[in-house]
């Protein structure tokens, strides 16, 4: 056992998605106990609200599901208290999860991207679904632009449809983000440092039954969606989402670990849709499995998060 460093498990807050942020801690906490004495399960109101600083905690593992502990805002107060955390920093925090920035610097990198449209909710859904229709057509994918796991996605297939659904979409951002549907396999490429480099671990398919896909539901209930890995594609297709998993990485400055999700055609370049700076460590979870499959157990993985974050410290 090793006696330091001090770890704070921190998880839950006022997300949509703070219970399944509450299962990511108690995995987190529970591996990180194999290999550390001191290690605390706590809510982010307790760890926040309690005053609890540098003179708690060593170190930080955040466990959030969407906003504030996946956006920079949590890991703000973090580097005001000075204590150091794994995972991504500030501005790339907020830079991945505001989906349409993400998607600008995406595209500075000449990384392959869907055509869209971004929808403000003061210009209201009927103007938008308008511009959509004009500028992408009617077959098209309506995401909240700063939400995760799925949550308030929904997939537009005519006009009438369009409006409604991008009515749903503003009861979770002020922005929406529609794009182009483009039909293929849901691949998703975990990307991991280790030493000074990042490095994509082996490609993963993300498989749901007929008639479905990897939303909310899917995601955390176990048996909705089976993950293959290897991902069954050409070695062109499956070697290219690494490359780019790992460019969109670099592009959002991320550091630690992150989780970039695709969709790829049958033929043609891998399509990146977003990059997840904070995925999950539920038992159902992309990320751990991906680790799994490099040969990285999850008691590895987060003592190895930990110690990278230690290791900032100085």
């Amino acid at each position: 056992m090793k006696e330091s460093p001090v770890v704070a498990v921190v998880c839950g807050g006022p997300s949509a998605e703070a219970e399944v942020s509450r299962v990511s801690g108690k995995c987190v906490a529970e591996a990180l106990r194999t290999a550390y004495a001191n290690v605390s399960l706590m809510e982010l109101e307790e760890f926040v609200g309690g005053g609890l600083g540098a003179e708690f905690a060593d170190v930080v593992f955040p466990t959030f599901h969407g906003p504030p502990g996946e956006d920079g805002t949590f890991q703000g107060f973090l580097e005001v208290q000075q204590i150091p955390y794994v995972g991504c920093d500030v501005t790339s925090s907020a830079c991945a999860m505001d989906k349409v920035i993400a998607k600008q610097l995406f595209r500075s990198r000449d990384l392959p991207v869907a055509d869209e449209v971004v929808v403000y909710k003061r210009d209201g859904a009927d103007v938008g679904a308008q511009r959509v229709v004009n500028t992408l057509g009617q077959d098209v994918v309506i995401k909240p632009s700063s939400q995760g796991s799925g949550l308030g996605v929904v997939f537009g297939k005519d006009t009438a449809e369009l409006a409604p659904a991008i009515e749903q979409a503003f009861a979770f951002d002020d922005s929406v983000l529609v794009e182009q549907r483009i039909e293929g396999k849901e691949i998703t490429v975990a990307v991991l440092e280790r030493g000074g480099n990042p490095e994509a671990l082996p490609v993963v398919e993300i498989t749901t039954p007929e008639g479905s896909w990897y939303d909310y539901e899917h995601r955390y209930t176990e048996g909705l969606a089976d993950h293959i890995m290897p991902a069954p594609l050409p070695e062109e297709q499956y070697r290219r989402t690494q490359e780019v998993a790992v460019l969109a990485f670099e592009s959002l400055g991320c550091r630690d670990l992150s989780r970039a999700d695709f969709v790829v055609p049958e033929r043609g370049e891998p399509i990146i849709l977003e990059v997840n700076t904070m995925p999950g460590m539920t038992p159902t979870s992309l990320f751990p499995d991906a680790a799994r499959e490099a040969g990285i157990s999850f008691e590895e993985l987060v003592a190895l998060l930990v110690e990278r974050a230690v290791s900032r410290k100085s």
